[in-house]
């Protein structure tokens, strides 16, 4: 491995630390976007629950919201749902726009990782054929070895660059994806509440 990253050339060496950093970005999404971190089955019942019984103290509100984002979410249209619907709602929202930011950190990195390393390889096999055509202009076309040197780093380099690109844009719309059907589920979730405090029809509380 280490042969080819040398004989790759030195464009390797960001290649090489743009699939560091997608590795370590995949690793840190697939750990952080589980849906039961996000969204805790039985959440909003539980929230229901200790609201209708009386039991809701300052420390389980607490204790709630850093428990997880769909926990954040709820507690900030539970705590303003004395000030009517349309100022609820808009607490969820304002929440729920910093919930996804959160959701969403590092994937644009991972994006541009996708994005760069098939040009950074493209650029690796443009420097390759140039030593190769300066080689010619040289040496002519007697030395064989001369001339396999800057093919080979230049097909090198576009190897890598899409060796990386390839994974890191599947997991980044795999990401994406993810996210989407989180947030959908913590919509889903909200609405209940917000039909459950302020709704004129019964709402199912699971």
């Amino acid at each position: 491995m280490f042969e080819i990253i040398v004989a790759g050339g030195w464009l390797m060496l960001p290649i090489v630390a743009c699939s560091i950093a997608a590795l370590a970005i995949c690793g840190n999404r697939l750990l952080v976007l589980r849906p039961g971190l996000i969204t805790p089955p039985g959440l909003l019942a539980e929230v229901w629950e200790l609201t209708q019984s009386g039991n809701m103290t300052a420390e389980r509100l607490s204790a709630i919201r850093g428990a997880s984002p769909l926990g954040r979410i709820i507690i900030a249209g539970l705590n303003n749902s004395r000030h009517g619907r349309d100022i609820m709602k808009e607490s969820i929202q304002e929440e729920a726009s910093h919930v996804i930011h959160d959701l969403e950190r590092f994937l644009n990195p991972l994006g541009t990782i996708a994005a760069i390393t098939p040009l950074l390889g493209l650029l690796g096999t443009v420097i390759g054929m140039i030593k190769v055509f300066m080689e010619i202009m040289v040496q002519g076309t007697g030395n064989a070895s001369i001339l396999a040197g800057g093919i080979s780093e230049a097909l090198i380099t576009t190897a890598a660059g899409l060796s990386v690109a390839i994974p890191a844009l599947v997991m980044h719309r795999y990401f994406q994806r993810r996210i989407d059907t989180l947030v959908l589920t913590m919509e889903q979730e909200s609405i209940k509440l917000v039909e459950a405090i302020h709704g004129d029809r019964e709402v199912d509380i699971q």
